[in-house]
């Protein structure tokens, strides 16, 4: 059944794009939903970091604390997932999974972006616990340790690099990167960083810990850590349903906007990772609060135009 109410925003995704996003609307009177199915990407990771005030605080914490700051400001939130969306004049229609639907005149998409491991056996098992990406999100955490990178793509020497400022202990298993430059094998000798050849053939886990690296050839390797590079694909269902298309770039799938936010569909608005790739919490929320204050002037020259239509009607 369709609810009669037509929400000015309809925002999809509830993480801290999307929650900032909710918290400026609806300090702006603005009539606001956030539709979110609960599955937070950093779900693994034990804490949030580089935000400030909010160091270290945990994933799902930190998610209550915005939704309870946004419903403090009006917004309503709804934990479901939209099933289907259509274009309903200048508005659009929400069918949720749960069989709900819901009318809005714009829509803010916040659904961040799944990561596609490298198809090695105990990667995803390992995944944001002791198998990382990001050396801001959980270097810190690894400093120090024995880290080991798996290179799949020309990017693995930098991220060799970044892990390098955070211990001295770090080993590149070229895997099935290309092939190594002459100026990529003076850096790593000059930093100390062992280059192991061939291809791993399993990250062999032990009480939810990494046991060892184990190559195709059956040699095995003692870290304590492994970064990986995930391709990056935007949650994109909704935005192709409206007729969008994807962009890409060497990191993976993401939408494009202008630099507020507004895609190419009329209507339709992003923030967070869903449109860039590599932004993290604090991006993600920054993101979140510029989109919803320029949806909000969107929306004030809409009801402006309007009202000066009907003026004029009278």
């Amino acid at each position: 059944m369709t609810e009669n109410t037509l929400h000015d925003v309809a925002i999809v995704g509830g993480g801290a794009a999307g929650l900032s996003a909710a918290v400026t609307l609806a300090r702006s009177l603005r009539n606001v939903v956030v539709i979110d199915a609960g599955e937070p990407r950093n779900a693994q990771a034990e804490g949030v970091h580089n935000l400030l005030g909010r160091e270290g605080i945990a994933p799902f914490e930190l998610v209550a604390l915005g939704r309870a700051e946004a419903e403090g400001y009006g917004a309503r939130m709804l934990s479901d997932s939209v099933a289907e969306v259509r274009r309903d004049g200048e508005n659009f229609t929400l069918t949720l999974a749960g069989g709900a639907k819901l009318r809005a005149r714009r829509i803010l998409l916040a659904t961040g972006l799944h990561d596609e491991l490298p198809d090695v056996p105990g990667v995803a098992e390992l995944w944001g616990t002791h198998v990382l990406h990001c050396p801001y999100c959980h270097g810190w955490e690894v400093k120090g340790q024995s880290i080991g990178v798996l290179g799949t793509t020309p990017m693995a020497v930098h991220q060799v690099l970044l892990f390098r400022q955070l211990s001295e202990h770090v080993a590149l298993f070229t895997h099935t990167m290309p092939e190594l430059s002459d100026d990529d094998w003076d850096t790593l000798a000059a930093l100390n960083v062992e280059v192991v050849s061939g291809r791993v053939a399993e990250l062999r886990a032990k009480d939810g810990e990494i046991d060892a690296v184990v190559l195709d050839d059956g040699h095995e390797f003692d870290i304590d850590a492994l970064t990986v590079a995930p391709r990056f694909v935007a949650r994109s269902d909704i935005y192709e349903q409206l007729g969008g298309t994807l962009s890409e770039n060497p990191m993976g799938s993401f939408i494009e906007t202008d630099f507020a936010g507004k895609t190419d569909v009329d209507g339709v608005w992003a923030a967070g990772n869903v449109r860039d790739l590599g932004a993290a919490v604090a991006a993600s929320a920054a993101q979140g609060s510029m989109t919803g204050g320029a949806l909000n002037g969107d929306l004030i020259f809409e009801d402006a135009t309007a009202a000066v239509a009907a003026r004029k009607a009278a």
